[in-house]
């Protein structure tokens, strides 16, 4: 089944006083164009996580994003009390030698001092925190599946509707295409009969007039055609991933379409072949959307 290039998905996990965020949308694309943005802890497993959203998603302009939001207060800098202690007593003590003031404002003037605002602890990913991320990637990468599928039946409900009208619109030129060959021996033949000192050899004008009928037979192009309609239908029924191989088909329709309408040398065949146009041009721009 199709499946579109559009979609969204987004998971929220709590892990201790974090809260992790982990977004990804994605666009059609030629192929997979992905663009991360990922919080410093867990940069370290930017690849594994690349990894699981290309064997996800093949194709598509991508962009994923993790981010961490933390509890009021969970990451406010720590005050190093003993380091605040040894400043406070060797103020003290050169006071006290030296008959320099002691501060008016001792927290002013301690928090001041070198290190004591510091923030020096590194903080580790550990495995518990990754399989928690891990998890919450593999849930948003689920979701955006399940938003790319649901576009992508209601793609296949509209190139359905689309193929349908062209075998239609196809079948509809028939009546036409019969009338045309008499239309076309009687014209050349009354144009002859206009000309009362023309003489001409009936036997040759009848090969000519079967060669010129043929080089406007368009028996073939509505074989290969109906032979197109019928693989794009199986081809969207195959698994998904096969948009490419549809806007090849397009393609190949289009040729047959316009090989038609060159041939056609009738109004109401044309007016036809142009109705046709105007449904494959709709296929066209919905497959670059399809996966």
């Amino acid at each position: 089944m199709i499946q579109s290039m559009t979609g969204y998905g987004k998971t929220t996990v709590t892990y201790k006083e974090k809260k992790i965020n982990v977004e990804i949308k994605s666009l059609n694309s030629k192929a997979l164009d992905l663009s991360t943005r990922i919080a410093p802890l867990y940069r370290e497993k930017e690849m594994e996580m690349r990894q699981m959203i290309a064997q996800a998603l093949i194709r598509g302009k991508v962009d994923f994003n993790v981010w961490i939001e933390k509890e009021a207060g969970s990451d406010a800098t720590p005050i190093n009390a003993a380091l605040v202690e040894n400043y406070y007593h060797q103020i003290n003590n050169i006071s006290a030698k030296t008959g320099i003031p002691l501060p008016e404002d001792w927290f002013y003037t301690l928090l001041r001092m070198p290190d004591v605002l510091t923030k020096t602890e590194t903080e580790v990913l550990s495995e518990e925190e990754w399989a928690v991320v891990k998890g919450a990637v593999a849930d948003a990468i689920g979701k955006l599946v399940v938003f790319r599928q649901q576009e992508g039946a209601a793609l296949q409900a509209k190139f359905n509707e689309k193929i349908h009208n062209i075998a239609t619109l196809l079948t509809s030129i028939e009546p036409y295409e019969k009338a045309r060959v008499e239309k076309i021996r009687s014209r050349i033949i009354e144009g002859l009969k206009s000309i009362p000192e023309a003489e001409y050899d009936k036997n040759r004008l009848e090969q000519e007039l079967i060669y010129y009928i043929e080089k406007l037979d368009i028996s073939e192009e509505k074989q290969r055609l109906t032979n197109h309609l019928k693989y794009f239908r199986e081809t969207m029924d195959e698994p998904a991933g096969q948009g490419k191989k549809l806007g090849f088909i397009a393609q190949e329709m289009g040729r047959e379409i316009n090989t038609t309408g060159s041939k056609s040398n009738n109004a109401e065949m044309q007016n036809i072949v142009v109705k046709m146009k105007d449904e494959l041009e709709q296929i066209k721009e919905q497959v670059l959307n399809a996966l």
